[in-house]
């Protein structure tokens, strides 16, 4: 942990970038918003309350939720991390458009984590450009 954390200090970032120790907070508030939003997307699915196409952006983009952390600090890959925080937008946008018909609630609550995304997004496309 201490190398990933002193090799993304040494990264240029924006002055509009939070501070390190914001990311913690942040994601353990929209990790709980996740769990249980998209724990009710698939429950209901297997329970075959909701048809697995209305499933399948949720579990990708758990997916490539997971997949970032590994990708930006265990490869230190920009480069990845920016197409990998990509489809996490994407496919959250996705989800909540398919999900808002059936269970507008699930929709509502990743509002929080879609702006956070949004942000997060941005940021790394901006680290990435400032440290090609």
């Amino acid at each position: 942990m201490p190398e990933m954390t002193t090799w993304y200090a040494q990264l240029t970032k924006p002055a509009w970038a939070p501070p390190a120790w914001l990311f913690g907070p942040v994601w353990t508030a929209l990790y709980a918003i996740i769990v249980v939003s998209f724990g009710t997307v698939l429950y209901k699915a297997v329970a075959k309350e909701l048809s697995w196409t209305v499933a399948l952006p949720f579990i990708l983009n758990a997916i490539f939720n997971l997949a970032f952390t590994p990708l930006q600090f265990g490869l230190k890959n920009n480069w990845l991390a920016s197409l990998n925080i990509l489809l996490v937008l994407g496919t959250l946008i996705w989800a909540m458009i398919v999900v808002w018909p059936h269970l507008r609630w699930v929709a509502l609550v990743n509002i929080p984590y879609l702006l956070w995304v949004a942000f997060a997004t941005g940021l790394q496309l901006t680290i990435t450009y400032l440290n090609r």
